[in-house]
């Protein structure tokens, strides 16, 4: 069955960096655009970045752009969010996500890992 597992969460200090990494197996990951999300309690999940199969295209939120790096790795199908001078407000539990090619949304979610930018 699909999976998704995210690890390289955890606490950082302000203007500190993390890597995210998602390993997904039970399907073909190079098939697949990939997505991160990110929610906050009381607050709508909302899409971080994004990666087509090739990674020729690579969409961001505004507020990430310039800061995090979305990349894969096809051949070992991993995901992974480069995090770089992260801030309190980029605190939240981080999804890993496949998108389904027909409908553009979201068919499968990783177990989310917390993130915690603080002093």
């Amino acid at each position: 069955q699909v999976q998704l597992v995210e690890s390289g969460g955890g606490l950082v200090q302000p203007g500190g960096s993390l890597r995210l990494s998602c390993v997904a197996s039970g399907f073909t990951f190079e098939h697949y655009w990939m997505r991160w999300y990110r929610q906050v309690p009381g607050k709508e999940r909302e899409m971080v970045a994004g990666i087509s199969r090739t990674s020729r295209s690579t969409p961001y939120l505004a507020d990430v752009k310039g800061r995090f790096t979305i990349s894969r790795d096809n051949a070992n199908s991993t995901l992974f969010l480069q995090m770089n001078s992260l801030k309190p407000e980029d605190t939240a539990v981080y999804y890993c996500a496949r998108v389904e090619p027909d409908s553009g949304r979201v068919d499968y979610w990783g177990q989310g890992i917390q993130v915690t930018v603080s002093s």
